[in-house]
């Protein structure tokens, strides 16, 4: 067991939306009888891009006891794909360009990296 960052769900505010899936690259999130799960702890990379896009603030991150993060085995991972994950601005998908979670104006969205200068300075 190691101290490390995590995320953690609040099943109760979950609505299993599942917009959380995607993001997580390492597929430590799956939905599960309706709820979004950490099915693995050693998947988790604790880096927190689900977080942003919940839009029931349902996960956060904490810092707690858990086993270590295992790289080979997230890499290992099918890569998910969500085609309603698209740049809020020009509406590029993930297999366009890259995307970043992000909160604009007290809502989550999606930006890619060419719109993100405009977002920024608007």
């Amino acid at each position: 067991m190691v101290k490390r960052t995590i995320v953690k769900i609040d099943e109760s505010k979950c609505n299993g939306c599942g917009q959380c899936v995607a993001p997580c690259a390492e597929g430590a999130i799956q939905i599960v009888d309706g709820k979004a799960k950490i099915v693995s702890e050693d998947l988790c990379d604790g880096m927190g891009f689900c977080v942003g896009i919940c839009p029931t603030g349902a996960l956060s991150v904490e810092e707690r006891h858990t086993i270590e993060f295992n790289r080979e085995k997230a890499e290992a991972q099918p890569a998910k794909t969500d085609e309603s994950i698209r740049c809020f601005m020009c509406r590029s998908g993930e297999s366009e360009r890259y995307l970043i979670p992000a909160r604009h104006n007290m809502e989550s969205i999606w930006v890619c990296t060419r719109c993100l200068p405009a977002l920024i300075h608007g």
